[in-house]
């Protein structure tokens, strides 16, 4: 299997997300291998993709993110 870019974690997420977080843990392994590969900083997801879109859901995924060693940040802040 070859390594996913981030934007390919990225859409891995937002499925998972879909999915009532089926197997979010590994998409998000997976998308810090990439941002490690690639240099980023922090993780860019756009709110509107989100199932849970308002300020509770994305702080809660920022946390959970950043338990996990993912910085997270959404494309309208």
């Amino acid at each position: 299997m070859s390594e996913l870019t981030v934007a390919e974690a990225t859409e891995s997420i937002y499925a998972s997300l879909r999915a009532d977080n089926a197997d979010i843990d590994t998409h998000i392994a997976a998308l810090k291998a990439a941002l490690a590969r690639e240099g980023i900083k922090q993780a860019v997801f756009d709110p509107t993709k989100l199932a849970q879109n308002n300020r509770s859901g994305r702080k809660l995924m920022q946390a959970y993110f950043r338990q996990r060693g993912v910085s997270v940040k959404f494309s309208d802040q």
